[in-house]
């Protein structure tokens, strides 16, 4: 009998198979793992690799980029299997800093389990990790299964991507078990790129009292660079741009020369951020003798909904309701994930599949225990019937 219901509005009675995986899951979530600590994320590494071996799963752990983080494979590939297969990826680093858990400890209140990455992304995570573990056996999926997890989603894949499109290329489809969206649990299928600006302005400085009209303010100069800039956002167009930090100046009775700012902007496509990225190289001075530094990027690019991912979620939605919740897809986010990389080369995703909840990168960061066992049993009906 199917007795699916909308997700995260009527959720079912907490049962012992919910207990057990939360509790899991909170393994994980005590195993602090800042992107910025190497060695933390080693060790949450460790744990997942050895769950995956556990369960039978061939697992390659490799190190990459200047810091040497930690990337891990898990696959059920037999021995000279290269089929094209499906991709799941995910992330095991967090955007706590260490001590989070003091504040946030791990805990079980009103069916909400708490702690740092626990809905971005270790729930989600742990989810499909346990499901395709009882799919390790060679030939036990109607495609092969790759299961990349990165240590750097959080801080923009700059040592992942390139292993995540190379996987991506070599794929059929991709999920990805990033949180469900709040407020009814949704899945994504479109999702804005992301970029950076660094701007940095050089004034001349000078006594603020004796010689004032002989110094060239860098502060005074970035407010008007701020203001162009916060003027780039179009809702109408899906553009946002958000000066999210500044510093400048030494002491207040000198005139300062020196200001800088990291901006963060999300574009809706391709040719949008192209225009966005014109539109800050082409930043000009407003007053004289004063220089401006632009470092611009468009780290990810739009995950643009495609046909083929749309035809990919209607595959999925009978896996779903027949583990008991309807699979919905919610409008664009405004946030990114490395979904973006891997819708961006053709590869039909699906992402936002991962573990019911609220609160990513805040202190009330939460998922329902009772709602685990669908979305595991989701994974479990994904792996046995998704075909290529």
């Amino acid at each position: 009998m199917n007795t699916a219901t909308a997700p995260g509005l009527d959720r079912p009675a907490t049962t012992p198979e919910a207990q057990a995986l939360a509790e899991g899951i909170r393994t994980w979530i005590e195993c602090e793992s800042p992107s910025n600590d190497p060695a933390a994320v080693h060790r949450m590494a460790q744990i997942v690799v050895t769950k995956a071996k556990s369960a039978g799963l061939k697992v390659e752990l490799s190190e990459i980029g200047p810091t040497q983080l930690p990337l891990i494979h898990a696959t059920n590939r037999a021995d000279g299997d290269t089929r094209p297969g499906l991709l799941l990826l995910a992330h095991i680093d967090t955007v706590h800093p260490h001590g989070t858990l003091q504040t946030n400890p791990c805990r079980i209140e009103d069916d909400k389990l708490y702690g740092p990455g626990c809905f971005d992304m270790k729930g989600g995570t742990f989810l499909a990790l346990t499901a395709l573990g009882e799919f390790s056996k060679p030939g036990s999926t109607p495609m092969p299964v790759d299961f990349l997890l990165v240590p750097d989603e959080e801080v923009g894949s700059h040592a992942s991507r390139e292993h995540i499109e190379a996987f991506a290329k070599r794929a059929v489809y991709t999920l990805v078990p990033e949180p469900a969206r709040p407020n009814g649990g949704r899945c994504v299928t479109g999702r804005k790129g992301t970029g950076m600006l660094k701007l940095v302005v050089t004034g001349k400085p000078s006594h603020a009292g004796m010689a004032h009209e002989k110094g060239r303010s860098a502060i005074r100069e970035m407010a008007h660079q701020i203001l162009a800039l916060e003027a780039m956002t179009d809702y109408s167009r899906g553009i946002t741009v958000s000066v999210g930090t500044i510093s400048g100046g030494t002491v207040t009775n000198t005139v300062p020369s020196h200001c800088e700012v990291m901006v963060d902007f999300r574009i809706p496509d391709e040719a949008t951020g192209q225009e966005v990225l014109a539109r800050m190289q082409a930043l000009k001075p407003v007053g004289p003798d004063v220089t401006l530094n632009i470092e611009v990027e468009l780290n990810r690019p739009a995950m643009v909904k495609s046909p083929a991912a749309d035809k990919l979620l209607e595959t999925l939605k009978p896996f779903a309701s027949d583990a008991g919740f309807v699979l919905e897809e919610a409008p664009v986010s405004g946030g990114g994930s490395d979904a973006n990389f891997t819708a961006a080369i053709g590869c039909p995703s699906i992402d936002g599949l991962g573990a019911e909840g609220d609160g990513a990168h805040t202190l009330r960061e939460h998922i329902f225990v009772s709602t685990l066992p669908r979305r595991l049993q989701f994974w479990r009906n994904t792996l046995a019937n998704l075909t290529a």
